[in-house]
């Protein structure tokens, strides 16, 4: 493959890293993460690898949920900086060859927003349109709120007009009526404000919710709306706007503006729905969707120590457009969502992560981060990042996870993941010099405080978690194959195993992980290779001989990891009997 594509369509093969501005690095002292800090600490993502930094909402907000209720889209909270300060963000981030995207948060705005406080003012006022308003709240079903701890209905009662406003998530979120013209012009003058600042895109908060027939029973009583060919006709019999239709507009829109622009989108439904979200087989909506149904799949395989469960899933894993990619991640900063497993599968997954009904969040979820949940097992830890940066698609880090950080489950709801970022073993982890009490969130005490988990230690480390993930991203970059090739899951003759393979323009990638506490060794059988080809380790030191019928012995740890590249022996990388043959011709 010509690697030009690989800046040509940037997102296929990115590193993308989300931080909260607010928790992961006070620059001015006051108890709160701001850009100024953000800013300071962009050298330490260079390092890493990222290529893209995902900004959660920095906007304006009365922060009753962590910055998703906005009350101004053209700004920047006060609490985190000025514009300036996010331009020099900007500036730095692009000088360290770092794109920037941030979260479009369109769904709904804070019920503090000039836009509600007016149209609830007035039935007659400008904005009315601009929510979903009901004489009688429409039938709705508790199953279809998506905080059901702090929500029994999806409509709200506002005396000063008389109605009832639709809220699919908190009753302070006022649903947009995304349906109106209006409305829809506005989001694309959001959209290109920030792309003139320097943005490159955006991630898309829960994109299934965009545009719901809200009058109808079916709809409302599901946890995610109803989606294929059903929706779309109740969609058309309701008179509303197609979402998929929105959506081409939106990337059109963006195109224009910059052709390199990507969309990020929370889709989280079954595969055959989710592909519509791409565009099908056009790629003209979502740039990258997240997987889902894969992350699952992976927690209910570590939980049983059987591969077969993720395998499952990848073969039924549709391939995306030519030009769009899977996101694929270990957690992100919500809770973990098991909603996609059985009822059964999902309470193996708690009994094994989060057995404690304190560690699970609205009997659907765990607010956990990955070590805590594997004990500490380094073992493990590693390997489930080494699944991250292999499985195809485009891995995104959640913020610290490059560190090992953990939860404080003293933080109520999806939260406890949100903690300060550690820095250093000293005060406060580095993160700020204010006092703890002028924090969001309390830091993460015990084990994996800072004083035991942090950058500054980890940096100096050369087998720590931070050092690990910084070569796999590594690795990862250096092999196009994972994110462009044709992949294929292969048979081990082993449940605890998972190898799988890309190509590209007759290069081959394999990788093979090791779900279980104990060594497994399996037969492969590569079809296309033979002899004249070797597999060289990326992550080890080593080579591997291919047969001529492109049979290939291994042998994993527990919770081993192997990456090979196929090559012919002259074009092979080096390893330690090539280093050891070179010094005994010099001598």
């Amino acid at each position: 493959m010509r690697l030009t594509q690989t800046s040509d369509l940037w997102w296929k093969n990115a590193v993308v890293y989300c931080l909260d501005v607010e928790t992961f690095a006070d620059g001015n002292g006051d108890g709160i993460g701001d850009f100024r800090g953000a800013t300071e600490h962009i050298d330490h993502l260079e390092r890493l690898g990222v290529t893209c930094i995902w900004l959660m909402p920095f906007f304006p907000s009365p922060d009753r949920d962590d910055g998703y209720d906005i009350t101004d889209f053209y700004a920047v909270d006060p609490r985190l900086g000025t514009l300036g300060e996010f331009v020099e963000f900007m500036r730095v981030a692009r000088d360290r060859g770092i794109r920037v995207i941030a979260d479009l948060v369109v769904n709904h705005t804070s019920d503090e927003h000039p836009w509600f406080k007016e149209a609830r003012s007035n039935r007659d006022s400008r904005y009315r349109d601009w929510y979903i308003w009901s004489d009688v709240p429409e039938p709705d079903d508790p199953q279809g709120v998506v905080f059901p701890d702090a929500e029994d209905s999806l409509w709200e009662y506002d005396e000063g007009s008389g109605q009832y406003y639709y809220h699919r998530f908190y009753r302070f979120q006022p649903d947009l009526n995304v349906a109106n013209p209006d409305v829809r012009d506005e989001i694309a003058r959001i959209l290109g404000f920030w792309m003139e600042l320097g943005l490159s895109g955006f991630r898309v908060d829960a994109v299934p919710f965009l545009m719901e027939d809200v009058s109808r029973k079916e709809e409302a009583g599901h946890e995610q709306p109803e989606s294929g060919e059903a929706a779309d006709r109740k969609a058309q019999e309701a008179g509303l706007p197609d979402v998929h239709e929105f959506l081409r507009d939106m990337r059109a829109f963006m195109n224009r503006r910059d052709g390199s622009a990507a969309l990020l989108g929370e889709v989280n439904l079954p595969y055959p729905d989710l592909r519509k979200f791409f565009g099908n087989d056009l790629g003209n909506e979502v740039t990258m969707c997240f997987d889902f149904i894969g992350m699952q799949r992976m927690y209910l395989s570590l939980a049983r120590g059987d591969a077969r469960p993720l395998a499952e899933a990848l073969r039924e894993r549709p391939a995306p457009p030519k030009d769009s990619q899977w996101a694929t991640f270990v957690r992100n900063h919500d809770e973990l969502t098991l909603d996609k497993l059985t009822e059964a599968e999902r309470k193996e997954v708690f009994e094994a992560f989060g057995p404690d009904k304190n560690m699970q969040l609205f009997g659907r979820g765990l607010r956990r981060r990955l070590p805590s949940m594997l004990g500490g097992d380094m073992r493990k830890i590693k390997m489930v990042y080494s699944l991250l940066f292999s499985l195809p698609g485009t891995p995104v880090l959640f913020y610290g996870e490059e560190i090992g950080m953990a939860e404080n489950l003293d933080v109520p709801g999806r939260e406890a993941v949100r903690t300060p970022m550690q820095w250093t073993p000293h005060e406060n982890g580095g993160f700020s010099t204010a006092h703890p009490s002028k924090f969001r969130n309390p830091l993460v005490t015990g084990e994996y405080g800072p004083e035991h988990v942090n950058v500054s230690a980890q940096r100096r480390d050369p087998d720590s978690l931070l050092m690990w993930i910084t070569k796999l991203i590594e690795q990862y970059r250096g092999c196009p194959e994972l994110a462009w090739g044709r992949y294929q899951v292969l048979e081990t003759g082993s449940p605890a195993l998972l190898a799988h393979r890309a190509d590209i323009d007759g290069a081959t990638v394999l990788a093979v992980h090791n779900f279980a506490g104990e060594t497994v060794s399996c037969e492969l059988t590569l079809d296309g290779l033979d002899d004249g080809k070797v597999l060289t380790d990326l992550l080890i030191d080593g080579t591997v001989e291919i047969g001529a019928d492109g049979r290939v012995s291994l042998e994993l740890d527990p919770y081993g990891t192997r990456w090979m590249r196929a090559s012919e022996p002259e074009l092979a990388p080096a390893d330690a009997g090539d280093i050891a043959d070179s010094q005994a011709r010099d001598s």
